[in-house]
């Protein structure tokens, strides 16, 4: 039976665009589930690709097959007095292209926009478990690999937080709030965003399988 999966597709890989913002959110919820990568999951929401739109245009690409979105890469800079670092946050890739190269194009084609941007050192993360996309790194030039530890707390089962969540509720109530007056989170190169990493934030968030 003749495989699905086109074997050398022509690849289209451009600029995130407005339009794709709603795709690429869904494309990340199909690829880093709980079940799979539960770091990814957690720290994968809407922010991840608009607020990375609003603030880095240049560094959210696509990558397009025959007029369909086939993956994507945000990253962004970090300057440091010393240093500009080239930061891949999330690169993935829809299973059905997965072993067409298409995360390699995506890769490449960051690289030579931030190296253009004067970075000369770059980072990436993901989650521990995520076995292709460390392979994928590491086939990208990458090591040095180092450990992160994530703890979590659910205040509702420790009983010393309980009179702080008496005082101010469980939260739902201002969940919509919160929400929209999310500004930019900062993100240095040696800590992984809250409650996330996997890209590359503990982050590479990355979701890639076999020769992508």
């Amino acid at each position: 039976m003749a495989s699905d999966k086109p074997h050398s597709p022509d690849v289209i890989i451009r600029e995130m665009s407005i339009d794709d913002l709603a795709p690429v959110y869904h494309m990340g919820e199909r690829l880093f589930t709980c079940d799979l990568y539960p770091f990814l999951y957690r720290t994968w929401d809407e922010w991840e690709v608009v607020g990375h739109y609003n603030t880095d245009p240049e560094f959210c690409m696509v990558a397009e097959v025959d007029g369909t979105l086939a993956g994507f890469i945000i990253g962004t800079l970090i300057s440091k007095a010393s240093w500009t670092y080239g930061y891949i946050i999330w690169i993935g890739v829809e299973p059905k292209f997965h072993s067409c190269g298409i995360g390699h194009k995506l890769f490449d084609k960051m690289v030579d926009r931030m190296v253009a941007e004067g970075a000369r050192y770059l980072i990436a993360d993901t989650d521990p478990s995520n076995g292709p996309a460390l392979r994928f790194f590491n086939s990208k030039g990458f090591s040095s690999e180092q450990d992160h530890v994530i703890m979590t707390l659910n205040l509702h089962h420790c009983d010393m937080y309980q009179s702080v969540l008496k005082k101010h509720g469980s939260g739902a109530a201002k969940e919509t709030h919160t929400t929209h007056s999310k500004k930019r989170r900062n993100r240095t190169p040696v800590e992984p965003k809250a409650g996330k990493t996997q890209g590359v934030n503990g982050n590479g968030r990355c979701k890639l399988e076999k020769d992508d």
